[in-house]
């Protein structure tokens, strides 16, 4: 196909104008689509390496990029001006991608893959997630590159009791759901899901919806892919002799099907880096260790799924509906806020909640402005929570992932910041793991936002759920282990209340589910969530009635706009003067919401009689307990709320003359003062006279 020749096809999609181009850009790749939605545009490109020697898992690489031009911005950074490290959105779009396109590749396709996604243009209501979907599937199949897929994504938004589809931004703030499904042709291949307490019903109708609303997509890219004609290269299977490979699968069962199987074994990291060894060993010279551990995980892979097929029988012994044996702790560290331990089976999870000001809400810029953040859960994975030796570093975009699943499937019940003023920061640290660990943090998340006395709504439960499926046989699995989740064909997390749902991840091995599958898959979770949630109400019933004695002290106060400028002062004179004096943390919001965050009860009282003090509107004829400031040669000047002062003047000092100010009053003296007038400059007069 000559790539200088422009093919572009074009529907109305939603409403508004979805386009693809092939042709005439980025030539050099394996192939490029220009994609446009609304004014929002992006690039997609894929280009393919040869494989890399020892090399025993597909090297797909997606990245996608956000680039602040798009929106017309330029960094607020005073140093650094270009695009930094990725946001957390952009981060999750491209992992959004990877999980849609990866399970379509073939089997024993081992070539380098890397597709790039570039965000061009970005119209501010059209979010550049779907776009990116459809530019990938198209730019897939118009590669010489051996790819199994007919991808399209859409979002589905819910509010007013019907479905949205590929909601604006606008309408997504007013949606209790924001749904993102990738079909290939029929079948589900990926979810993420972030809903307000919605019901498993209404999650398969969605489903259906963005499956039928798909199809325009759908048929748009299959007119282009045919136009361009592009022919697929190959996939060689690698070849090894069929007797040595009979003998190393006949080893593997003879001497490792004992521990496979064996609760107290299965699934850990150092069992199967043993099993390994010992094959390694034995075989040493024939072939090379990454050709053995192709044959081991195959072989193994073989075992555990004609057991759970089968014989219903799964590495721990579990009855498919079964949960892991569950362990809460609540109140484990003593000087944080809040904390849990939950353990479900060999995977634990730490997790501890954090309140702060207001102030420390999380200010986050990216392509599509700044924004804050108040609710954060961070996720962390360390190498001893599977046994292994690792360099520590900056998240990678698997915790990065986990944490934010987490966090969308908290949100729902984190009271708002007019019941509960705080900034809350979680962080769930995996100390084992087997498998779940996100669901558990979700679990371990609640129990510690409790323990901290965050009054939530309601709490939340995860599960992850798994399937084996051969032929027309098919099992699902409550409460997905490692060695099923590694083996298995599919990961389903699912998080929520006893009302509905409010998180979802679906990631898949093959070609997609069907909605059978998937009806039963979202059934079978309610019931684990729900024993799940049962465990964690005997440990913490509910969240305690106070905060943590080490926590801050927060009070919200509410000033006339028009009294900003007074609480400041001049230079921010006033408000600072405040903080070094009371030793709390002060923030104002446009609208006159001052927050107050102090370590102690006197700190934030005091703080907040100063700012009351400043803003109250003193009427003549009010009574206040004064103190003297400062004494002059024509009156003293007397403090009669914080921060707010009023002269007295000689004359009004007392009912009779006074000769010298010093010798009737001094600095610090206390004493009733009378409001006599405020004159036109806003300053206060007073008198002792008839109090």
């Amino acid at each position: 196909m000559d790539r200088r020749k422009l093919i572009k096809k074009e529907i109305t999609w939603a409403g508004k104008t979805l386009s693809l181009q092939y042709g005439k850009i980025a030539e050099q790749a394996d192939s490029a689509i220009l994609a446009r939605y609304g004014d929002t545009m992006v690039l997609a490109t894929v280009v393919s390496a040869p494989p890399r020697e020892d090399v025993d898992f597909f090297p797909l690489s997606v990245d996608y990029e956000e680039k602040l031009y798009a929106a017309g911005r330029i960094s607020t950074s005073r140093f650094i001006k270009r695009e930094g490290r990725p946001t957390d959105e952009a981060i999750l779009n491209g992992r959004l991608i990877d999980r849609s396109i990866r399970p379509l590749f073939p089997k024993d396709y081992s070539n380098e893959v890397q597709v790039i996604v570039t965000v061009l243009s970005y119209d501010q209501e059209n979010d550049p997630d779907i776009p990116s979907l459809l530019a990938t599937s198209a730019v897939l199949q118009t590669s010489p590159i051996p790819w199994d897929g007919e991808l399209v994504g859409v979002r589905v938004g819910f509010g007013n009791g019907g479905f949205l589809l590929n909601p604006t931004k606008n309408e997504e703030s007013f949606s209790d759901m924001s749904l993102t499904v990738s079909f290939n042709k029929e079948k589900v291949v990926m979810i993420e899901c972030g809903a307000n307490e919605i019901a498993e019903d209404v999650i398969l109708e969605a489903l259906k919806f963005g499956r039928e609303q798909a199809k325009p997509a759908l048929e748009m890219i299959s007119e282009l892919v045919t136009e361009v004609g592009a022919e697929k290269a190959k996939v060689e299977k690698e070849k090894i002799d069929e007797k040595l490979e009979a003998e190393i699968v006949s080893f593997i069962k003879e001497n490792f099907k004992k521990d496979l199987f064996d609760p107290d074994k299965s699934g850990k990291e150092s069992v199967f880096e043993d099993m390994k060894e010992n094959l390694y060993e034995k075989f040493e010279g024939k072939l090379t260790k990454t050709e053995m551990s192709k044959i081991f995980d195959t072989t193994v892979k073989k075992m555990v799924r004609e057991n759970i097929v089968q014989d219903e029988k799964r590495p721990d012994n579990r009855p498919l509906t079964e949960v892991r044996p569950i362990e809460i702790e609540v109140g484990v560290l003593p000087r944080t806020h809040g904390s849990a331990i939950f353990r479900r089976g060999d995977t634990q999870v730490l997790s501890v909640a954090t309140l702060g000001s207001t102030s420390l809400e999380q200010l986050i810029e990216g392509m599509e402005g700044e924004a804050k953040k108040r609710f954060m859960h961070h996720y962390t994975f360390p190498p001893f929570s599977t046994g292994e030796v690792r360099r520590l570093g900056s998240p990678g975009r698997r915790e990065i992932g986990h944490g934010v699943l987490a966090e969308k499937s908290l949100v729902p019940v984190i009271p708002e910041d007019d019941k509960f003023p705080y900034t809350i920061r979680v962080v769930s640290e995996v100390l084992s793991s087997s498998g779940s660990t996100s669901m558990g943090s979700i679990c371990g998340s609640v129990l510690a936002l409790m323990d901290a006395g965050v009054p939530i709504a309601a709490p939340v439960s995860g599960i992850a759920m798994g399937l084996v499926i051969e032929g027309e046989k098919y099992k699902i699995l409550t409460d997905l282990q490692a060695l099923e989740d590694f083996y298995g064909d599919m990961d389903f997390k699912i998080a929520g209340t006893t009302k509905g749902v409010t998180g979802i991840q679906l990631d898949v091995k093959i070609d997609g589910l069907n909605d059978k599958i998937i009806s039963e898959t979202l059934s079978r979770a309610k019931e684990g969530r729900a024993f799940i949630l049962d465990q964690m109400l005997k440990a913490l019933p509910k969240s305690r009635e106070d905060i943590s004695k080490y926590a801050p002290k927060v009070m919200v106060v509410n000033i006339p706009q028009k009294k900003i400028g007074e609480v400041i002062g001049s230079g921010g004179k006033t408000i600072n003067r405040i903080i070094d004096e009371t030793g709390a943390a002060i923030d104002i919001d446009d609208d006159g919401t001052v927050h107050i965050t102090s370590t102690t009860e006197e700190g934030l009282n005091k703080a907040a009689d100063w700012i009351k003090g400043l803003t109250h509107e003193v009427r003549p004829g009010e009574i206040y307990e004064g103190t003297v400031k400062r004494i002059m040669p024509f009156g003293a000047m007397v403090e009669i709320l914080p921060g707010k002062e009023g002269l007295v003047h000689i004359s009004q000092l007392a009912t009779y003359r006074v000769e010298d100010i010093n010798k009737e009053v001094e600095a610090g003296q206390k004493f009733k003062v009378k409001v006599l007038e405020i004159d036109h400059q806003g300053r206060v007069n007073l008198t002792r006279k008839g109090v």
